[in-house]
Parts: C-alpha cells; structure tokens; sequence
C-alpha cells in the first residue's frame, strides 16, 4: 500500500508540475531576454537570484566587480593630471611656482626624468599656479612652446606659431572665473584651472645656445598684474645635468596625486563624467579622500591593471590607422590634439598612448605646418614587430633628403621611464646637428643602435643597455611636405644578425 501511495504522490507531483501557471487577466507576454535566469555563468563566477534578485554573494561580487571596473577606467582617464602631477612635484622642488624659471640652458641630458623629452632644443619649463589672482608671463622672442592645463588640456600656444607670432610679448594668465578688470596691451589667455604648465622651446643660432639664454634671462618675466608697475625679480635656474625626476608613479600612489589636482581644481573645470569616475572612487572636490580597507586592495589591483592595459595600448596597438604607412611599425598620434575620433568623441586609447608616453599638448605637434613646427614618428618595436632589446643590434636607414627645414633626430627612451635611456652617452641620440655624423653618398643617413658602436660608426651610434628594453622617436623640425604626403618613408628598425 505504501508503494501504490508513494507512486500515487509523484504522480500528483508531476501532474502539479505539468500544469500551466495560474493566468492573470493583466498579463502582458514578456518577450525573451528581460527575465533574468536564476543562474548566470560569468567570469566573477556563478551569479544567482531570485525572480532577478540577486543574492548577497553576488550583489558582493557584482560591486566589488563594478568598483574595480570604474577604478581601471579612472586610472586610464587620471592620466593626464597624474602626468601634470609629477611634473608639478619635480619642478616645485627646483623652485616656487611663477618666481622660479627653470630652464635646460646646455640642454637636457638622460640624469633627468622627463617624458620623451629632447635633448636638441633648451627648454624652460613655468609652474604656474592662479590661486592667488591673474599672472603676467613676458615671454621673449624666437620660442615655441604652450601653455597646458591641469588637466593637461592645450589653452594657446607660446612663441613662433602663437599669438605673438615669434616677435615676443606679454601674456597675461586669468584664472578661471575670472571677474575683473582687463588691461589692454596684453594677449589675453583665461585658463581653465588655477594650475598650469607653461613651458618653451629655446632655439640655437647657428649652433649656438648663448644668444637664446641670454634673451631669455633679459626678456623673462613672471609677475602678478597687481605688482605690474614694479615686478617682482625672478629665479633663473640652470637645470641642465641635475638628476631629478617629473615621472608620476605608475602604482597605487596616482591616486593620491589625482586627489591632489581634484582638490585644487573647480569643478567646472572638467566633464561631468569623468568627475564621476573619480568620485565612485572616492576622490571627489571638498571631500576627503579616505578609501576602507576592501576599496584600497581594489585601488591597489585597479593601479596595477591600469598600467598594465596602458603599456599593451602604448606597445601593441591594435588600431590600424595608428602605424603611418601600409606595412610599417612607425606610430604616429592619432585625434590631433582633442584626441577625438572624430568631433566630440574621445579616443580613449590614443588619449591613454599620449599622457602614458608624452609631455605637451598642442596643435603644432600634429597639424601640417610645412616648414614649422615639429613632427614625430614613434618607434616601438623592430621591423618584425618584436621587442628592442638592448643587447643585440639594431640599424636605422633614413633615406635621402630627410623632410626637415630646422634639423632631425633619433632619441632613445627607457621602456620603464618614458624618459631618455641612461647609458654612458650624455645625450642618447643621433642628430643632423651633429656635424660629425655619417652620411652615405645618395645623402641617405644609417642610425646604429647596440651595447657597442660599429667600428668608425661612433656618431651614427646610439647606445644601448642588455636586458633593458628602449624605444625612439624621429622628430624633425619644420617638417617638408615630404613627410606630410608620404613620399619620404624612414626605413624599419632592422635586427642586425
């Protein structure tokens, strides 16, 4: 009797579960894909609800997986201002902010740690800060520089393709909202934050830095508008040769230095959005920036994931408009200076490659200026795509007439730093203002690279480190219409056997 009740009762069962579910007279048939399923297999795992209610195992993976994803996406989009950051510290610790002018008067050389900086032009490098009211910034002649923002955003450009047009002047620096008075007989700049860069190029005459200096230490000034009518004396300070660094860290410190920036900067000084992914984070204007102990082991993981992704964006591409000719591995920048694919649409992955890699934003580095300005071709890899290594030997061949009115080089950089690669040699490079350099007899150029220069090559020859990885940039300066239509090609970065 107890078998014949028991198959009674799955029976019943069955049936029961058979039955179609009660109907309701305001059903609505919900398409397929609304409802969620009570399980879902995902990368976090196994995410289980009910009825589409998460449980508290998943709502747990599912944040700390939201939080670690918004950490990622605002350590790539810090980048800018952590880049802005690092120079901030370095700078500051040569001198205060508008009083002092750093300048490379003989050049910059490997012991300092800038982001692929030459070593062909003297820069002076401004700190500037707007805290306390508008700025004057007199600006000698001959120069080519910009001034950006904290934000690292480009504002105007200085010197031969800015409003002074190369003749010199007097620049004056509005913070933002800026209210007041505005003096006639000045070029006029309202910057959108309270900090900024202001930095130029300084240029030899006929090989020789000394008139540059010398007009720039006559005709430099930086001065508050309300002391106009008796400016202050200035620094000047000679940083060529001192070993220090402007590089951010890449780790979990970026935080504190994006804080830093959030703090100091309005509001309306940057997108909405982008101020929200820093906020989820914690960081966010007036508030302090105290994550607990979970939301620090994200940070700290987000950091690292962080560099990771931006080191594969700088160093494998996977955008095919980002090499500059069919075949090569020469990079190039790509969305001008907005890095916009196309108006108003940011491309995050050229815009990462750039803060990542390089100091300057402005239209002169990208626009087509024939005969002014300054071009550039990034070289990352060999012609076979592989690592450079700086164990074995690498030749460049530049094939004749070189598209460069001024002058061309070849810098190497450190994989690591982004900064010239230190080795022995002063300056890291191979360049047409080197009288000593080789050239062949079609006036084509060959560039050697290796732990050992080739016999009689030495001022061809750009040194390298074993076990160090290295990178390079061509730049020429007032780059030929040659260049910008493509029929003058450098060669590939040959392994040499």
């Amino acid at each position: 009797m107890k078998r014949i009740a028991i198959a009674i009762s799955v029976l019943s069962l069955m049936v029961s579960s058979a039955a179609p579910a009660q109907q309701y007279k305001m059903e609505t048939p919900i398409p397929p894909g609304i409802p969620s399923p009570d399980k879902v297999e995902t990368r976090l795992g196994t995410l289980k609800f009910f009825d589409g209610f998460p449980d508290k195992a998943t709502v747990e993976k599912l944040y700390d997986n939201l939080d670690f994803q918004r950490a990622v996406q605002a350590y790539l989009l810090a980048l800018p201002a952590v880049n802005m950051a690092g120079l901030r510290e370095g700078l500051l610790q040569v001198g205060a902010a508008n009083s002092t002018i750093p300048t490379f008067e003989t050049l910059m050389d490997a012991r300092s740690l800038f982001l692929t900086a030459n070593a062909n032009v003297a820069y002076t490098w401004i700190w500037i800060n707007l805290h306390d009211g508008p700025l004057v910034a007199e600006v000698p002649p001959m120069v080519l520089g910009m001034i950006d923002d904290f934000w690292f955003r480009y504002v105007t450009d200085i010197g031969v393709v800015g409003p002074d047009k190369g003749k010199g002047g007097k620049y004056l620096l509005l913070p933002p909202g800026y209210k007041g008075e505005v003096p006639e007989g000045y070029l006029v700049v309202r910057v959108p934050t309270y900090e900024s860069i202001l930095v130029w190029r300084n240029f030899s005459v006929n090989g020789d830095m000394t008139p540059a200096i010398e007009n720039l230490k006559k005709l430099t000034r930086i001065y508050p508008l309300s002391k106009a009518t008796n400016p202050p004396a200035n620094t000047f300070v000679n940083v060529s040769g001192r070993a220090f660094n402007t590089v951010a860290p890449a780790d979990d410190k970026v935080w504190t230095l994006l804080n830093q920036v959030v703090q100091s900067e309005p509001i309306e000084s940057l997108d909405p959005v982008t101020l929200g992914y820093f906020a989820s984070i914690g960081i966010e204007k007036g508030k302090p920036f105290a994550p607990d102990a979970r939301m620090k082991k994200i940070l700290t993981e987000a950091a690292a994931v962080g560099d990771a992704t931006v080191r594969a964006l700088l160093f494998r591409s996977r955008i095919p408009e980002a090499f500059y000719y069919p075949n090569s591995t020469w990079r190039q920048w790509l969305g001008g200076y907005k890095f916009e694919s196309q108006p108003g649409v940011r491309f995050l992955d050229a815009a990462s490659f750039f803060y990542f890699y390089a100091t300057g934003v402005t239209p002169a580095m990208e626009a087509k200026m024939v005969g002014q300005g300054s071009q550039y071709a990034v070289g990352l890899v060999d012609s076979k795509s592989a690592a450079l290594d700086g164990g074995k030997n690498y030749k460049l061949h530049l094939p004749p007439n070189i598209p460069a009115k001024e002058f061309w080089s070849v810098i190497l950089y450190d994989n690591q730093t982004r900064s010239m690669l230190q080795t022995d040699q002063r300056f890291p490079m191979v360049s047409s203002q080197d009288k000593a350099i080789l050239t062949n007899a079609d006036g084509s150029v060959d560039v050697y690279f290796g732990p050992k220069a080739p016999a009689g090559k030495e001022h061809n020859w750009v040194q390298t480190v074993p076990g160090k990885g290295w990178n390079t940039l061509l730049r020429l300066y007032g780059p030929l219409e040659p260049w910008f239509d493509k029929t003058w090609r450098p060669g590939e970065i040959e392994l040499q056997q």
